[in-house]
């Protein structure tokens, strides 16, 4: 797997994303941000992740989406419960996957990091392939960006969110990336 000069990864599906825009100028992108995301809430499989990212959701669909109306929100990734690597956008510009955010005194982390999204819940157990999927893209993404830390989205929006929650295992992640990269998993005790 790798991410070719533009920012796109050759191994995933891409699906463009209107809800993005470019980052500050002389930005470096060292943060990697984990999120999971299930729509509806805890099923699996629907397609409408990528109908949210990709701003076509059919908001009368199912009565949770009533909220998302009008949303504006997109990662760059998302790995499916088969392992499936589908990109939205970028890895060169802005997601719009963080909102208020904040990690080691850096705030609006959209603008230093790269979203990836695991399908999923607070609780329920992700699958074997969507860890060694998720360790694959992170060696692929350090080998291209100065990746500092990888952090879930509840570490920094931690009044706000909880994902990727108390059923992702950052020890099992971290026994799955290439021993000796640059990655930190500061949050991990």
């Amino acid at each position: 797997m790798k991410i070719s000069p533009s920012g796109w990864c050759d191994s995933a599906q891409v699906l463009p994303s209107p809800f993005f825009n470019e980052r500050p100028e002389e930005q470096s992108i060292d943060l990697v941000v984990i999120h999971n995301i299930s729509l509806p809430a805890g099923k699996f499989g629907t397609g409408d992740v990528d109908a949210l990212f990709m701003g076509c959701l059919d908001c009368q669909k199912d009565p949770s989406y009533e909220d998302l109306k009008d949303l504006k929100v997109s990662s760059h990734f998302f790995i499916s419960r088969t392992g499936e690597l589908k990109q939205y956008v970028s890895c060169k510009e802005r997601a719009w996957h963080a909102g208020v955010s904040c990690f080691q005194g850096r705030e609006n982390c959209n603008d230093f990091s790269i979203g990836i999204e695991l399908e999923g819940t607070d609780n329920t157990k992700f699958e074997s392939v969507q860890y060694e999927r998720l360790a694959a893209l992170l060696d692929a993404i350090a080998d291209v960006y100065p990746i500092k830390a990888v952090a879930g989205h509840s570490d920094i929006a931690p009044n706000r969110k909880t994902d990727p929650g108390p059923c992702f295992s950052w020890l099992r992640l971290i026994r799955l990336c290439e021993n000796g990269r640059i990655i930190s998993f500061p949050y991990v005790k």
